[in-house]
């Protein structure tokens, strides 16, 4: 899952030409006489620009071999835009896609709207028995399959080998152990230790489990958030920044902490497998055994950090649903999921291709596939994609003075409240 990443939405055809979105496809998909599939499919990808976009275009770009009559629209999408501009073109039912890069959290969400066309008994689930449990979790909807899990995710700190080893410090394990490197990290280098993104929550979810808090209780349909746990994660995240062992921002995090951590400029970061290929072209990385990778520091309740992913849909009014179903399937079979993770070290969802050899012995791979095992499952609810925008507001006026971290989990309780009518 990777979030909040600023980009211009990169449009290319990869054959010979390109109609409409799905919605408004007048070709459409069709059968021939043959049982060949025939017409435009539009995949909006909302990968990162740069790095991860060039895999999957080019994965893309081996269906249309397959499939020589069927043509592939590609459109990049900024991962920040697409949750709203794909419900706002599938409510007007003009301009949505065919098939979309759905976050795993609002794919429940597309489905209670209506938008998605489910997938239970088409071509575009199978072998079903072989994805991992928790990747399936994020598909299902009210006894429906609604999607196909792509790749699966969390969270670790990423380190810079040779400012640890310049300070002589460890990979801190608790945030007490966090502090202290700090310290010492800026009193032998003159560095920062950490870079903590401020204007997105999801970087806040491990430090809220690391005190033993959450969102919700979605089985209590119980606000939880601002719970005592969770105004004592926005007190240890306030502490980490007033401290002065982590910088933050409030506006432009990724390239900000992007930046900072390919250029050396601090020790670490909070981020994901998303995060690899983008991280190795910076300088710091160029010999890319620089990067270290560890969970994410415990808090006082124990170590923590979200799962996430993303998983591929189709459009309820999509008129090319046999070649959508089959461009699905073709994404998400263990011969793509093997090459994405050999070319970007992205974590599979089907269980068989963790035994390939070249996955198996892909370091990063290796060390976030036990984190994944251990990660914490999000609610999958409808409104589990929501739950950021009133936490993101808060969680940055903490961060940056203007707000008490008690005042900041308070505000955020109440906007759920608001969401969640019927909740606790």
């Amino acid at each position: 899952m990777r979030r909040g990443i600023a980009a211009t939405a990169l449009v290319a055809s990869l054959a010979l030409s390109a109609t409409a979105c799905g919605g408004d496809d007048s070709e459409g998909a069709k059968n021939s006489s043959g049982g060949k599939l025939s017409g435009t499919v539009t995949w909006w990808d909302t990968s990162n620009v740069g790095s991860e976009d060039k895999v999957f275009r080019k994965l893309a770009e081996g269906f249309t071999k397959k499939h020589p009559d069927v043509k592939i629209k590609y459109v990049n999408v900024p991962f920040g835009e697409a949750q709203n501009k794909f419900k706002n073109a599938a409510q007007s039912g003009s301009g949505a896609p065919d098939v979309i890069r759905s976050e795993v959290a609002w794919t429940p969400e597309f489905a209670d709207l209506g938008y998605l066309a489910p997938l239970d008994g088409t071509a575009a689930l199978k072998d079903e028995s072989d994805f991992l449990k928790q990747a399936a979790a994020s598909t299902k909807y009210e006894d429906k399959t609604y999607a196909v899990p792509q790749v699966i995710d969390t969270m670790g700190i990423f380190y810079n080998k040779k400012i640890f080893k310049e300070a002589g410090v460890q990979a801190p394990t608790t945030i007490a152990e966090l502090k202290t490197a700090a310290k010492t990290i800026k009193d032998k280098t003159g560095k920062t230790a950490l870079y903590l993104r401020g204007d997105d929550a999801y970087w806040f979810l491990s430090f809220l489990y690391g005190e033993g808090g959450d969102l919700v209780d979605a089985e209590k349909k119980q606000i939880t958030v601002d719970d005592p746990a969770g105004v004592k994660a926005m007190k240890v995240v306030k502490d980490l920044v007033d401290s002065g062992a982590a910088k933050t921002d409030a506006t432009d995090g990724w390239n900000n902490m992007q930046s900072a951590f390919k250029d050396g400029k601090v020790a670490m970061m909070i981020n994901g497998p998303w995060a690899v290929a983008d991280t190795y072209a910076g300088k710091e990385f160029k010999d890319k055994a620089n990067l270290g990778v560890a969970p994410v520091p415990a808090g006082s309740a124990g170590q923590g950090a979200p799962q996430g992913g993303h998983n591929l849909a189709v459009y309820a009014g999509s008129k090319n649903l046999e070649a959508s179903y089959a461009f699905v399937e073709y994404m998400t079979s263990a011969e793509a999921q093997t090459q994405v993770a050999e070319e970007l070290s992205l974590l599979p969802t089907r269980t068989s291709v963790y035994s390939k050899p070249k996955v198996a012995a892909d370091q990063i791979i290796g060390f976030f596939k036990p984190a994944v095992d251990k990660a914490v499952e999000r609610p999958w609810i409808p409104e589990g994609g929501s739950l950021f925008a009133p936490l993101v507001t808060e969680y940055t006026k903490v961060l940056t003075d203007q707000t008490t971290p008690e005042k900041g989990a308070s505000t955020a309780g109440d906007a759920y409240r608001k969401l969640l009518k019927d909740w606790k």
